[in-house]
């Protein structure tokens, strides 16, 4: 019997690191680094080549930020709650910006529909309750 614990314990000694090795070569490769261009990559590229100094210095977050303000406007907060979202899935280094979008996107929806009870119905949980606190803010 104790031989036969033995001949496991090894077993699973050299099979264990394997198996954890290529699980996580395999997780690597499903992750899609190299996806297709986002629409605030598309942002920055342009911003790059803009012939103004000043836009050329503007960081993908404030292009976001802009370009998801634009979007309340035309459209609703929902969708551009949703698109923030998106953009932070795609983009994970947009996480820490999240926060400031969100309550700026909070802001425009009290200038978009003025009493901050008919722009709190669009709130959802995007980045907690930022978008919350931009209603609040903008009372």
């Amino acid at each position: 019997m104790n031989q036969a614990v033995r001949r496991i314990g090894r077993s699973l000694a050299l099979v264990l690191p394997v198996v954890l090795v290529l699980s996580g070569t395999l997780a690597v490769a499903s992750v899609p680094w190299a996806g297709p261009p986002t629409d605030s990559q598309v942002l920055t590229a342009s911003a790059e080549r803009a012939s103004s100094p000043a836009t050329a210095e503007r960081a993908p977050h404030e292009l976001l930020r802009d370009r998801l303000v634009a979007q309340l406007r035309e459209k609703d907060p929902g969708e551009a709650l949703t698109s923030l979202q998106r953009a932070v899935e795609q983009r994970p280094s947009l996480a820490r910006h999240c926060v400031d979008i969100a309550r700026a996107l909070g802001r425009a929806a009290v200038q978009k529909y003025g009493a901050a009870h008919r722009a709190q119905r669009f709130s959802r949980p995007v980045c907690d309750t930022s978008f919350a606190a931009g209603v609040a803010d903008a009372r």
